[in-house]
């Protein structure tokens, strides 16, 4: 299966515009931004848990990144609440669930480093840092010392604009608010991917929230 995979070009989905699919597990949906493979793929998705539901326990052949949107998600290491980030190295094994149900942004298969360990941040408990941008704070929730990926939170002002350059790739999901750019506006719930060297000019008359992994994808 192939969805948006070429990860040399530009890539952009509004996560209303998509339909939830079903999981292998029953009552476990999904919304595909980026695929390429089948059931064993690399892959970036909303994963949204009903309800008192589970997923068999299985293995991270490729890692496993996830941050908590809504609800609460858990496994045997505990309860994450939304605005947890978690990180589960390669070779990595759970079998997850949610009682109350939850969505989750995933990525799968996307690790290089077999020897990072496991991260977790809640965010609720952390504080906004200033950025050089103007009318920018961010939130630090991961940084690859040998890869150089980047993984945090921004929070743009209303008014905020500026012009940047993904040199080894980007990616924006937003969790509140709203911006627009050259090809258009993106709410709440859209993700874009920017290939390595392309440039792009956001703009945010509301403000905005956003999920940002960045110098990855060289």
């Amino acid at each position: 299966m192939q969805i948006r995979s070429d990860l040399t070009q530009r890539a952009a989905v509004d996560a209303d515009e998509i339909d939830w699919v079903s999981s292998p597990a029953d009552g476990i949906y999904r919304k595909m931004l980026e695929r390429d493979g089948d059931e064993v793929a690399r892959a970036t998705s909303l994963v949204k848990f009903e309800s008192g539901t589970s997923f068999p326990q299985h293995t991270h052949g490729g890692g496993e990144e996830f941050f908590v949107i809504e609800g609460v998600f858990s496994d045997e290491d505990g309860d994450f609440e939304a605005g947890t980030y978690v990180r589960h190295p390669i070779g990595s094994e759970h079998e997850p669930y949610s009682e109350p149900g939850c969505i989750i942004l995933v990525k799968l298969r996307q690790m290089d480093d077999p020897d990072e360990g496991e991260t977790v941040v809640d965010t609720r408990r952390q504080s906004w840092q200033s950025h050089d941008r103007e009318g920018v704070e961010y939130m630090p929730l991961h940084y690859g010392r040998a890869e150089g990926e980047r993984v945090r939170l921004e929070r743009w002002a209303p008014g905020t604009s500026f012009g940047t350059r993904s040199a080894e790739g980007l990616e924006y999901f937003v969790l509140e608010g709203s911006y627009r750019d050259e090809a258009g506006s993106h709410a709440a719930g859209s993700w874009l991917r920017l290939p390595a060297g392309a440039s792009h000019h956001p703009r945010t008359d509301e403000g905005c929230r956003l999920w940002i992994k960045s110098d990855h994808l060289a």
